[in-house]
Order: structure tokens, then sequence, then C-alpha cells
């Protein structure tokens, strides 16, 4: 039986255990976070963390 190539698996950490998921979110991240939510109620603070960030790319993406 041979291991699975690390290739083949993909690791995503909880943003939750992210070390500087509470810093504030990258200019990438809110910038894909307000094309994501145009024609959406949806309001994203200017003070969003990292971690909520990522939280709210993965809601909107799944709408």
């Amino acid at each position: 039986m041979s291991e699975p190539n690390s290739a083949d698996q993909t690791t995503e950490k909880d943003p939750d255990d992210w070390v500087t998921g509470d810093e504030p979110a990258t200019g990438a991240q809110k910038s894909y976070l307000e094309t994501l939510a145009r024609g959406t109620d949806e309001e994203i603070p200017d003070d969003i963390s990292k971690a909520d960030a990522s939280k709210r790319i993965d809601d909107l993406k799944d709408d």
C-alpha cells in the first residue's frame, strides 16, 4: 500500500486556528469580498480580520 502523494491532498487550516487570524484583512481579501458582496445585501466592515474575511469569502462563494 503506498502513501498518498502530497500533491493529491489539500490541507486547509481552520481560520480560527490561524496565528495571524486577528490581524486586519489583507487588501486582496477586502477587494475579493467587495467583489463577491456586490449585488447582495452583505456589508463588509472596514476593520474585518483575516480569519473573518476568509470565512465570509467562503460563505459568499457558497451562495
